[in-house]
């Protein structure tokens, strides 16, 4: 945490410790251009964070205690630096649209997906934005519909990949929403259902929404050149793998009306793909000493290489760096689950 932070949150902030805030903003010049600070806005750019911070601080720390059962004063450095910024960028976003801005979100499992998108509506809110968080999960086909499905493709013997989401369901929502209906159904899944094969549940009604925050493990990726299938990493090895890969990729063409209702997407990017088979066992190991259910770690393996098999984050992820026009801004994830750098996509 910075040493001058502290003396923010308590309203005893000196010049020289506004000097060391816009200093820092500006340092990194990726992230300073990522967050449009620049060095004729940061004065009012900074000033309006640290107003931000101390409104949503105590929404903050009961969101860490009481949900995540974390120290949030850890976390403190994450809030000024990267969400903090993040919220303020969204909501400036959302006003220049005079619409509801939908913001997709994308990332492996483990990318803290879920937890980003809680810490924004805290935000959001505190700006005056009603929000909504909502995952591609939550549009998957329903219990049943997925029997027939794997009837059809036996492959696909568990919900996530391409082709087991009711995208028509999404674009109806997402349309709704656009459009400005005061009052909207959104489809809820639950993923414990059915001995964890999950159903639909329950749907939600929301109304006056803002911001959509549409977050998902493929939320934004589109086709690639079928080529890039001729060697392929691990775990597409077999043949039959390779086919699997070469399908799912096509399916991927149907979810493009469903994108192109995004109005902009952030890639939260591991610079390791493979920390999300640990950040997972992790989640699992934690469930189980909680004293709830868990997957083995080779049934985790498993489960992982699956998703990978289906669309693999070095043949989907890695174009997307370059390419401004898919996604808008990259936070990279560490293998140690920490933020590095913060940038927007160039050619």
């Amino acid at each position: 945490m910075y040493s001058w932070l502290g003396e923010i949150i308590a309203e005893e902030v000196s010049e020289s410790t506004w000097q060391q805030a816009k200093a820092a903003a500006l340092a990194d010049i990726s992230r300073a251009k990522a967050f449009g600070i620049t060095s004729a806005n940061v004065d009012v750019m900074i000033q309006a964070r640290s107003q931000l911070l101390k409104s949503v601080l105590p929404d903050f720390r009961q969101f860490y205690q009481t949900n995540l059962r974390a120290d949030y004063e850890a976390m403190l450095a994450v809030l000024w630096d990267l969400w903090l910024p993040l919220g303020m960028k969204l909501a400036a976003h959302r006003q220049s649209l005079n619409r509801p801005l939908i913001q997709g979100i994308l990332g492996v499992q483990g990318t803290g997906k879920t937890t980003m998108c809680q810490v924004l509506s805290l935000i959001l809110q505190q700006l005056g934005y009603r929000s909504l968080s909502w995952s591609l999960d939550d549009l998957y086909k329903t219990y049943s519909d997925r029997l027939i499905l794997v009837q059809q493709d036996p492959r696909l013997i568990w919900r996530g990949p391409p082709r087991t989401h009711d995208v028509d369901l999404g674009l109806n929502v997402l349309e709704q929403i656009r459009q400005g209906e005061t009052s909207v159904t959104v489809p809820r899944f639950d993923k414990s259902l059915y001995a964890g094969a999950g159903d639909r549940t329950t749907p939600e009604i929301v109304t006056n929404i803002d911001i959509v925050l549409f977050e998902g493990w493929f939320v934004g990726v589109r086709p690639i050149d079928p080529k890039a299938f001729e060697i392929t990493p691990p775990p597409i090895i077999t043949d039959a793998d390779k086919a699997f890969a070469r399908d799912m990729n096509q399916q991927l063409s149907n979810y493009l009306p469903l994108w192109d209702c995004l109005d902009s997407l952030i890639l939260l990017y591991p610079t390791d793909y493979r920390s999300s088979l640990e950040w997972r066992k992790q989640a699992e190991q934690q469930m189980v000493a909680a004293g709830k259910s868990g997957m083995s770690d080779s049934q985790i393996e498993e489960f992982v290489n699956y998703f990978w098999r289906s669309l693999h984050p070095e043949l989907f992820l890695k174009p997307m760096l370059r390419s401004p026009s898919v996604a808008d801004v990259v936070i990279e994830i560490c293998p140690d689950r920490t933020f590095g750098a913060v940038y927007q996509t160039e050619c």
